[in-house]
């Protein structure tokens, strides 16, 4: 939520407020006899709701249009609403003003004059992400749209029954309707309640220190960071993501907020992808000049840059999957800026995917041990073979992962991105554009293509020595980076290597407490 003055919130008081002056000098004949019987119950619920909208609307810059993307929808149909609602006005007024006119219903809402706004607003509400105003909604709502239907009750009578079959019918299909309406906004609701609840949490937490999501000026291009922590003079770690283009700041906050006492942590969208790539779409949609040393430029920059704002001669670096070849790489090209090093689901060797032909060799000997028809697998590994792509590597992993079962299934992961406190509307079109990929639409592997000969290229052992302290984290069931190739390469360097037991290839999105403790414990 954030405090900040609302245009569309004053004009949809606007919409409200103007017909409703209009309508106090014509009220429909009759309308104070009805308005003396009021339920006192939902006239107090239709005050407080009243009390929580109309300040909410105009003092939370949440509801302001954030430009042309999926959410806009949900405005539009806000604002559609409040536009019919003004409509029905203008019906009524033209009208002879009695009870019927006035509660006639509009463009199929019942009720319309109490139930357009009430809509309207809830869902103005889920658009802005502001659990203040969803719950004034629907404060307001079943006062408002309660005292109404009572009133209509009493203008228009007891409707005359329909048979029996038709009102099984009509009732099985207004129950599910019901049960629908309230499972997809009661979702919204309990989402938005709680990326609220952790704003708040964080603000409160964070209000003597850092709490930024900014964009800053990179080697190339600028890109987004997420910075946060109780003082800007703790040390920093830069925690960068997988993927390659998987960002997951909006998420890791759950496993970084154990951290934010003692670490200023700066959590990267690295360049070409998430919040990232979409600042600079006008410019760049197609990733021109995107490469793994443009990445390590950008790196070394924001590394200068925290060093800069933050008084610090070097930072910790911290990357998971395919941010530990990046990280990795940073690490021995410039050991003077960094501190410590930690690989969480470290990669290897990936050198022609060979960490993937790893796994589905020991998951294909563990087949034939048991007696299995392995023919299947072996034509899915076939066809990655032949053509290395995301949707043939999926299918892949899902004959090779029956054979490596993740034995701690736990995940707060989930949680993490529902309740997210800093979910914008580009994490979740580009976690689109990743789950479209695995349905065979080409974008997103076109826009990461350029760093797909690092992926496959890429060999720990050929690109240096580390020079600075280093900790290993993987899960002892990660066979996306696996687990005993990181665990070889640590004891034969002598590095620090910590297995998360049972976990898979992202420990931290299972157990965060105990995957800070670790790194707390390694830095002392």
């Amino acid at each position: 939520m954030q405090f900040g003055f609302s245009y569309v919130g004053l004009i949809y008081l606007a919409m409200l407020f103007i017909p409703n002056g209009i309508w106090t000098k014509n009220q429909p004949k009759g309308y104070a006899e009805y308005e003396a019987k009021e339920n006192k119950i939902l006239l107090a619920f239709e005050r407080v709701g009243q009390f929580i909208v109309t300040p909410v609307a105009v003092l939370f810059s949440d509801f302001n249009y954030k430009g042309w993307n999926f959410w806009i929808v949900v405005l539009g149909i806000s604002f559609l609403m409040m536009v019919l609602y003004d409509i029905a006005w203008v019906r009524y007024f033209k009208s002879e003003k009695t009870m019927k006119d006035f509660y006639r219903g509009f463009c199929g809402m019942p009720l319309a004059l109490a139930t357009y706004p009430v809509f309207a607003f809830l869902l103005l509400g889920i658009y802005g992400g502001n659990i203040l105003m969803c719950i004034g909604a629907i404060i307001l709502g079943i006062g408002h749209i309660g005292i109404h239907t009572q009133h209509a009750r009493e203008v228009y009578g007891k409707k005359p029954k329909k048979k029996l079959p038709v009102r099984i019918i009509f009732g099985v299909l207004k129950g599910a309707g019901a049960l629908l309406l309230v499972l997809v906004f009661g979702f919204f609701i309990v989402a938005i309640a709680g990326r609220n609840a952790n704003q708040i949490k964080r603000a409160w937490a964070y209000r003597n220190g850092v709490n930024e999501q900014i964009y800053v000026q990179l080697d190339g291009s600028e890109g987004f960071i997420n910075v946060f922590g109780t003082s800007e003079s703790n040390p920093v770690i830069i925690s960068l993501h997988g993927g390659p283009g998987a960002p997951s700041s909006f998420v890791d906050y759950d496993w970084q907020d154990y951290l934010a006492d003692d670490y200023t942590i700066v959590s990267w969208d690295e360049t070409g992808c998430g919040r990232s790539y979409y600042h600079n779409a006008d410019v760049n949609p197609d990733n021109t000049g995107l490469s793994f040393e443009q990445q390590l430029a950008d790196l070394d920059a924001l590394v200068d840059y925290c060093c800069d704002r933050f008084g610090q001669n070097q930072v910790i670096i911290l990357g998971h999957s395919y941010g530990s070849m990046l990280g990795s790489t940073y690490v021995m090209e410039h050991p003077e800026k960094v501190s410590a090093y930690i690989g969480v689901g470290q990669c290897v060797n990936e050198t022609d995917y060979y960490g993937e032909v790893y796994a589905y060799e020991d998951a294909l000997r563990i087949a034939q041990e048991q007696g299995d028809d392995t023919s299947a697998m072996e034509a899915a590994y076939e066809d990655f073979m032949s053509d290395l792509s995301l949707e043939h590597l999926l299918t892949l992993r899902t004959y090779t992962t029956a054979y490596h079962p993740q034995t701690d299934m736990t995940d707060t992961a989930t949680a993490a991105a529902i309740y997210s406190p800093i979910l914008g509307v580009d994490d979740a079109r580009w976690y689109l554009l990743e789950i479209e990929a695995t349905m065979g639409d080409p974008l997103y592997m076109e826009l990461e293509a350029p760093l797909e000969d690092t992926m496959m290229n890429f060999n720990l052992y050929d690109i240096g020595q580390y020079q600075v302290p280093v900790l290993f984290i993987s899960g002892s069931c990660d066979w996306a980076c696996p687990s005993e190739l990181v665990e070889t390469y640590a004891d034969e360097h002598g590095l620090q290597y910590v297995a998360m037991e049972g976990c898979g290839h992202s420990p931290q999105g299972q157990h965060p407490d105990q995957f800070a403790d670790i790194i707390r414990g390694f830095l002392g």
